[in-house]
């Protein structure tokens, strides 16, 4: 275990000897044990202490601390700190050591895992933490890759494998791996155990197999292989074996990475390359971070203010006492001597500053802390209660794993989402279609209209096909009676998707047929044809068999033209038993329709509209097409194609122009739709968090034309837009011009729309301001291979501010730590609060990385719900989280803090005010003990209740008016102007607390004529009238009335008479005479008009002014709030109903989606008849699894966001005007 945290030096090359322990360990790699826990038993409270003295609270409360232990300067016990102190403490490390209990068992779980090794050329099992570099391993079916393995045999033909890859880029769909032809052979464990081949990975990894050794840096024996040093590159791996005097080429077709599972193969064995920390799923992992919201980082600095501030009173008052004593208290020294020591009026004056730093402590008490984590406690467990957000399905409640974040929760600007399993289910299915010009798929009622999902009747029965997949559903009875009526275009229709494709097949038992497919869309296809009767059974090399309506019928496969992202389309040529030769071909309608013969015109249009109708649904269009070829022909043309595939150099220009070459002049067939389903809300949810004016990212490993279809049907892509810019360049110029080209028409189209004097008024402020100039909606795509260069130093700058002057952005084929280098820019320049939510391992980094991470429990394990703070189960919960929880969280907090430094400024400086008529002698006001309980008890619930309960409107108004989110985002309830307000109140307060009672006291007498005017009950006339005013001024700071709410206030209110009469009782006094020697001086105090009248006035000059402002702001300057409360209020006594928000659709544009989760070369791959299965092994199922007018003000006055950023106006806006 020790070697998990062990550290490096960076490798320049790696050195592998299967086999051999010894010499592999002499490079010191990594064991394959993981660590992504923070602490251990030893570490835990040093580094807790270290992490909780960052905050400068409780660096200031200790300090505090240490002085009240001096008793020349303290006039409070020392206990009043360090109860409070401790506790605060031993509560955040509870929870820190819970979290991090629950990483250690993650790791333990992990690393226990138990793994086949050879060793001594016996398998034996080992715990993963165990395995090391070079240990060779045997994986079975449906097993998860320990390692970064170099596949080295398998149960397949050639050395075939195939694997999961949901773990790394979230896709569910398997991809072929295949070992190099010389360890393919290597098939038991004796041969294995006689394997020695070793790898180097070093700097000359990349160099051409032709070159001398004499170029390594070191000498390459026999056996030897050599490849790239460890990185986070997911999609490429270059290096070389050395053995039997031979070299083979290894690239990533040869590895199984870890975090990958086993599938459909019965066992495979593979040498471990990279292990641990060292593989390329925990390169890609980012740390755990130590994450602190805004109001945090505020708070800490606001602390340093007010200690200012503290050390500024309490220097006035040193000086004062300097003063005093210098030149009045020395006069009394008969009655008034110095303290032992003290032998100046200067000496006097430096410890009066300690004292009064002591007693004007309470400015920020202890207990604000102690109350900030009980709220955000309460806020968290609101959201695991609340029952809106149950999964009933999967029964999982949602989850707040951290307590420190709520607040932030309702300041998100960004949110980065990952799109398989997060936006999507990652489950296609066969929706529509189009055949020879009629449109199949949409139920029509008796009246002709186009029926509801909800009056839909059964589906379609397949009961005469004893081959249908039970699962497949279909609407539409009509295209069954076609093919049972013998309509040809049918026919052909699903046979053809019956035989182009790369779907393999295998029947555990007559009549269970199993596919397996490379892209779910593609098996969705072959699934469809199959259930409508034309049914793939089997195929070998050179043959496909389709049973037709119950006929079996084996076509003869001439050629497979693959599929590629360039051609976006594939094609078989085969035979028919007839002799017939045919072309089928399918994909993209784009790049097909151009394809066609002139004579399909008509039916092209008709097609077209179905294709614009399928779009404009979010559905994953695909165009079928076929052509008749004359024997003559394609004899020739398969000649000059065997001569092409035998060129060694540019090998696939040439089979392309032959492939264009024969996908000419094809005759339609029709068109499919297919929905890739969104998760349940998913466009609603979208269109509500833009609204809020929050802007979604979408980052995914997926392929570029995949992602946009599903920004189509979850409408973060739209045909309204202006246009839709694809970044695609390989390299940094091709990038950085194809960044600037988008800037340059976004700018052009500004230009014309603005006139000159309020673009270049715009242009003149900061840099990223010229987003605001930007008119019309723009969407920005970019691959990988392009964001890579794009995130680089000199061009991350220029990327974003494209990217933030576009509504949506969708970067594809992403890494994970590319997904966490985006997250990072856009905190480092935008200074925004970003939020990351994914459902897989690959979404982890991304997770860590942003300010807030959500975890979505679905398909593809729990890693990222372990790395995140809060988590459920579908993306549609994300709404009611930041609208409802996190708005409310942020209002609260807010709220809570004004009103505490309020209160404890309002108590604190009455000290300050007394200090000029005592001398400057740190005499307190109040007694101790109210000293003590002011904030422990008389103050302490009502402002709890406040910040656990209050909001000021119900949830559904919060979901309906999104623009009640903005105030978060622009940080408007609480930053430095408002704790200023709130000081200044406080301090207002005081004033009034202190002198009021002073003047009436100057001259006031009791009812029998004596004097009024003594200490105690000043101090008891002052404490009282602070206790009833702060809690007025909390009744009306409460926009939510509870019972709990009414009880904590006037509970509070008798808690304090009753404690302030106990305390001056005679029982008290005989119990203790020497702490509470008043005895009846409070009864005496309030029995007196003249002190309630002056309490009554004190209250009265407090509250009246703050409830004058807030009556003008409400009528002359109301926020939306205010409004939306107002128009609650109408709408109760008009009692009319709320109408609700209505979805539009849209008018889509045609896309392909099909085939664009495929992998170019596996056509070739079966034509080979490598991948042809020899084992009877049973394969398992992997279905994959209202804007007002001052938030805009402030918003264009905040800067770096453009008009992009601005949400666009919703319902709230034409219903409210503020």
């Amino acid at each position: 275990m020790e070697r998990c945290a062990a550290r490096r030096a960076p490798e320049e090359e790696r050195r592998v000897r299967a086999n051999a322990r010894e010499y592999n360990e002499k490079f010191q790699y990594a064991s394959n044990c993981i660590k992504t826990s923070k602490y251990n038993i030893v570490t835990f409270l040093p580094v807790n202490l270290f992490e909780q003295f960052q905050e400068v609270a409780n660096t200031y409360f200790l300090f505090l601390l240490i002085l009240q232990l001096i008793p020349q300067i303290s006039s409070l016990s020392w206990f009043t700190t360090i109860v409070p102190l401790v506790l605060v403490l031993t509560i955040t490390a509870v929870k820190d050591a819970t979290d991090d209990y629950f990483r250690h068992k993650s790791d333990n779980q992990v690393n226990n895992r138990q793994s086949q090794v050879l060793i001594g050329g016996v398998l034996r099992q080992e715990q993963w933490m165990n395995v090391r570099v070079g240990d060779i391993i045997k994986l079975e079916n449906n097993q998860f890759v320990a390692a970064d393995l170099l596949l080295l045999s398998s149960s397949e033909p050639h050395g075939l494998c195939y694997i999961e890859t949901a773990e790394l880029d979230g896709e569910t769909n398997m991809k072929v791996r295949q070992a190099i032809p010389v360890t393919a052979e290597l098939g038991d464990t004796s041969q294995l155990a006689c394997f020695d081949g070793m790898m180097l990975g070093a700097l000359g990894w990349s160099r051409p197999c032709g070159e001398g050794k004499s170029q390594l840096s070191h000498t390459v024996h026999p056996g030897e292989v050599i490849c790239e040093p460890p990185n986070n590159k997911l999609d490429k791996f270059g290096g070389t074996l050395y053995w039997k005097d031979n070299k083979y080429p290894l690239s990533n077709q040869n590895m199984l990475l870890r975090g990958c599972v086993l599938r459909n193969t019965e066992w495979c064995f593979g040498l471990v390359i990279f292990a641990g920390p060292d593989t390329k799923l925990m390169q890609n992992s980012g740390r755990t971070k130590f994450k602190r919201t805004s109001i945090d980082r505020l708070m800490n600095t606001l602390v340093l203010w007010i200690f200012g501030f503290l050390v500024c009173m309490g220097v006035i008052l040193a000086i004062g006492n300097a003063i005093w004593e210098h030149e009045v208290g020395v006069c009394f020294q008969i009655y008034l001597p110095w303290d032992e020591g003290v032998h100046s009026a200067f000496f006097s004056g430096f410890l009066s500053f300690w004292s009064y730093i002591i007693i004007l402590n309470t400015v920020v008490p202890i207990s604000l802390y102690v109350s900030v984590e009980v709220i955000r406690l309460g806020h968290s467990y609101f959201i695991n209660w609340d029952k809106k957000m149950y999964c009933a399905k999967r029964r999982t409640p949602a989850e707040a794993r951290t307590t420190t974040l709520n607040e932030e929760l309702g300041q998100v600007e960004y949110i980065f989402s990952d799109k398989t399993g997060t936006l999507t289910q990652n489950i296609m299915v066969f929706s529509k279609c189009s055949v020879n010009g009629h449109s199949y798929g949409d139920v029509q009622d008796m009246l002709g209209h186009k029926a509801e999902l909800g009056e839909r009747p059964e589906p379609v029965d397949f009961s005469f096909n004893p081959l249908a997949d039970p699962r497949f559903q279909f609407w539409d009875p009509s295209l069954l009676e076609a093919v049972k009526l013998g309509d040809l275009h049918v026919h052909e229709f699903f046979r053809l998707l019956s035989l182009c494709h790369t779907v393999m097949s295998e029947e555990k038992s007559e009549g269970e047929l199993l596919y397996k497919a490379q892209s779910p869309d593609e098996g969705a296809l072959v699934t469809a044809a199959r259930n409508f009767g034309f049914v793939f059974r089997s195929r070998t090399p050179k043959t496909i068999t389709v049973q037709e309506l119950g006929q079996a019928i084996t076509y003869q496969l001439l050629a497979i033209l693959d599929f590629n992202n360039i051609r976006k389309r594939m094609s078989v040529i085969v035979r028919s038993p007839e002799g017939k030769i045919r072309l089928y071909c399918k994909g993209a309608d784009t790049i097909l329709l151009e394809r066609l013969h002139p004579l399909n015109q008509e039916l092209t249009s008709i097609t077209t509209d179905h294709l614009n109708e399928y779009a404009g649904e979010g559905l994953r269009t695909l165009v079928l097409a076929y052509r008749d070829l004359e024997e003559s022909y394609y004899k020739d043309w398969s000649e000059r194609l065997h001569r092409a595939g035998s060129v060694p150099e540019a090998r696939e220009d040439h089979l392309a122009r032959l492939y264009d070459e024969v996908e000419h002049d094809m005759m339609l067939l029709g068109a499919t739709a297919i929905e890739d389903k969104l998760q349940q809300g998913v466009p609603e949810t979208i269109a509500i968090l833009t609204l809020a004016n929050i802007k979604i990212w979408v980052l995914t490993g997926d392929k570029q034309e995949t992602a946009v279809n599903i920004g189509y049907s979850c409408k973060m892509l739209t045909d309204d837009m202006t246009e839709v810019f694809v970044v695609t360049g390989h390299t940094v110029l091709e990038v950085r011009e194809e960044l600037r080209k988008a800037r340059e028409k976004m700018m052009d189209a500004s230009r014309s729309v603005c006139n000159g004097f309020s673009y270049q008024e715009k242009l003149s402020s900061k840099l990223t301001s010229v987003l605001e100039a930007i008119a019309g909606e723009y969407a920005l795509v970019i691959n990988g291979h392009s964001l890579a260069h794009a995130l680089e130093a000199d061009m991350e700058v220029e990327f974003l501010e494209t990217a933030c002057a576009c509504k949506a952005v969708i970067c594809c084929r992403v890494t994970p730590l590319q997904k966490a280098q985006v997250v990072e820019l856009v905190k480092k320049y935008k200074k925004a609060v970003t939020l990351a939510i994914g459902d897989g391992a690959n979404d982890v980094s991304m997770i860590k990385t942003a300010h807030i991470g959500v975890g979505i429990s679905g398909q593809e394990g729990i890693q990222a719900v372990l790395a995140s703070d809060y988590s459920f189960s579908q993306f549609k919960f994300l709404q009611r989280l930041l609208l409802v929880h996190g708005r409310w969280s942020y209002l609260r907090m807010c709220k809570f803090l004004c009103y505490f430094f309020y209160k404890n400024f309002a108590f604190t400086m009455v000290h300050f005010w007394f200090g000029f008529f005592c001398g400057f002698s740190a005499q307190t006001v109040y007694d101790q003990y109210f000293i003590t309980l002011y904030n422990i008890v008389y103050t302490s619930l009502p402002v709890l209740a406040m910040g656990v309960f209050d909001q000021d409107v119900p949830e559904q108004r919060s979901m309906e008016y999104p623009k009640l989110y903005e105030p978060g985002q622009l940080n408007l309830l609480f930053n430095k102007r408002e704790f200023f307000i709130c000081i200044a109140q406080g301090i207002y307060t005081s004033i009034l607390m202190f002198f009021i009672p002073y003047g009436v006291f100057a001259d006031a007498t009791r009812d029998d004529g004596a004097q009024l005017a003594d200490y105690q009950s000043f101090a008891v006339t002052v404490a009282t009238s602070l206790v009833i005013v702060v809690s007025v001024q909390i009744g009306l700071d409460t926009g939510f009335w509870t019972a709990i709410n009414h009880f904590f206030i006037w509970g509070s209110l008798a808690a304090y008479f009753t404690i302030l009469f106990t305390m001056h009782s005679d029982g008290l006094f005989r119990m203790f005479p020497n702490q509470f020697r008043f005895v009846g001086n409070a009864q005496n105090t309030l029995a007196q008009p003249t002190v309630w009248l002056t309490i009554a006035l004190t209250a009265v000059v407090c509250i009246v002014p703050v409830v004058a402002f807030r009556f003008l702001k409400l009528d002359l300057k109301p926020e939306l709030s205010d409004t939306v409360r107002y128009t609650q209020l109408v709408r109760k006594k008009q009692k009319t109903q709320h109408r609700c928000m209505r979805n539009a659709g849209r008018a889509g544009s045609r896309r392909s989606g099909y085939a664009f989760s495929h992998q170019e070369g596996f056509g070739e791959l079966i034509m080979s008849g490598k991948n042809m299965r020899l084992s009877s092994l049973a394969l398992s199922s992997f279905a994959p699894r209202p804007s007002a007018s001052w938030i805009d003000t402030l918003r264009k006055k905040k800067g770096g966001e453009g008009s992009s950023a601005g949400s666009p106006s919703g319902a709230a806006d034409k219903t409210l005007r503020v």
